[in-house]
């Protein structure tokens, strides 16, 4: 699903925002109200940043465990200069949690390394997790400041990547 983000903002003009990088974010819709969150943190600190939130196209896949294919078809459409993806695996009591954030976190570094694009991981895997709301409100938070700081590495990353590029591309 495609989503669009507004934040207020000063917008750049018709010509910069044609020529901004444009990024996606990806995201699980398992435990929604907590993982939108990373989606809220990152829009507002990217924005914050000085880019437009026209740069940004989120997506949404069933659970985590779908960030990886997800992740790596975007990579593979040309569109973007980067990808987020944000994703909340718990410990439901059964050992396969582990399973599955090791083959996510391992499929999205492998579809950074094929594909030579930046995937940056908002996805999260606490020790304990209960579904109170205690724990929606501190992962709620936890996931607004990891949002914002996959933010300042795409901010960060964007530039290192183009130069990187140019510099290969005169050899």
């Amino acid at each position: 699903m495609n989503l669009s983000l507004s934040l207020p903002s000063s917008s750049p003009s018709a010509a910069e925002a044609a020529a901004a990088p444009r990024i996606a974010f990806v995201q699980a819709c398992w435990h929604r109200e907590i993982v939108d969150r990373a989606r809220e943190g990152f829009a507002a600190e990217f924005a914050a940043l000085g880019h437009a939130p026209e740069q940004i196209e989120a997506f949404e896949v069933p659970g985590a465990y779908e960030l990886p294919l997800h992740a790596r078809l975007l990579a593979k459409s040309g569109r973007y200069a980067a990808i987020v993806a944000a994703g909340l695996v718990v410990d439901g009591g059964i050992y396969r949690h582990d399973f599955v954030a090791q083959a996510v976190i391992d499929g999205l570094m492998r579809c950074q390394l094929d594909l030579e694009l930046p995937i940056l991981s908002v996805v999260l895997t606490p020790h304990h997790f209960h579904d109170h709301e205690e724990h929606r409100r501190f992962f709620g938070e936890h996931f607004v400041r990891k949002g914002a700081e996959a933010a300042r590495a795409c901010a960060a990353i964007l530039p290192a990547t183009q130069n990187i590029r140019r510099l290969a591309a005169t050899i």
